[in-house]
């Protein structure tokens, strides 16, 4: 599904330049739920991103479905982020003026589709993840745990082939996030939806089928 080669990725920094990933190899099966674990500063989030098509590699390439995800234009990645891949970052950034179902709705309705065609795919997402009590609340009315699963929810409305998830139980204490892993591996499961998920948690990570080690900007 996702064919990453020879990627490196450098930014400056004061005049010289900081080298955050050195020749990163990496292939993703459809399917699967990925960990990737390493020190902070081992290049996994830069990684992440440029999955996502987030940031540009500096050099090097990463294939989508056998399609170079970098040379397509601004606008095209932009279409692609919204329809192939969902995202779940440490901090949920749902809209805080919005309600749970509303911020779930959001990515279609930057596609335009209409809120009454969405709503009933958003309610019984909302649903899947628990939540189906609490559609009407904003987030400042919802538990950190909660929060998260609102944005699982948002990130899987559009039905993508990948959900990338970054730290996703990073600030969530401990119960919190092993059920909110054990959600996404059981969406996993259900759905096919391959996961690549981001994470200093070892226990977590040994739930995954694959555990992707890196270590100075390197998959060692």
């Amino acid at each position: 599904m996702i064919r990453v080669t020879d990627l490196y990725k450098s930014f400056p920094m004061g005049g010289q330049t900081l080298t955050v990933l050195k020749g990163v190899n990496l292939q993703i099966q459809r399917g699967e739920l990925i960990a990737i674990v390493g020190a902070s500063g081992a290049g996994k989030s830069t990684l992440l991103h440029i999955i996502g098509t987030l940031d540009r590699p500096t050099t090097g390439t990463a294939h989508f479905d056998g399609q170079d995800m970098f040379q397509m234009s601004e606008g095209e990645q932009a279409e692609f982020r919204n329809r192939r891949i969902g995202f779940v970052f440490q901090f949920h950034h749902l809209l805080p003026e919005f309600t749970a179902l509303e911020n779930v709705c959001m990515p279609a309705l930057i596609q335009r589709r209409q809120q009454a065609d969405i709503e009933p795919e958003a309610i019984a997402l909302l649903k899947e993840v628990g939540l189906g009590a609490r559609l009407h609340h904003k987030p400042g009315e919802l538990s950190g745990g909660e929060q998260q699963r609102v944005a699982v929810a948002r990130a899987l409305l559009q039905k993508p082939d990948l959900v990338l998830a970054d730290e996703p139980t990073g600030n969530l204490d401990t119960h919190t996030g092993d059920a909110l892993f054990a959600m996404m591996r059981e969406l996993n499961k259900a759905r096919g939806t391959t996961f690549v998920i981001v994470t200093h948690n070892d226990k977590l990570s040994a739930q995954a089928d694959r555990i992707v080690h890196m270590q100075d900007g390197q998959i060692v």
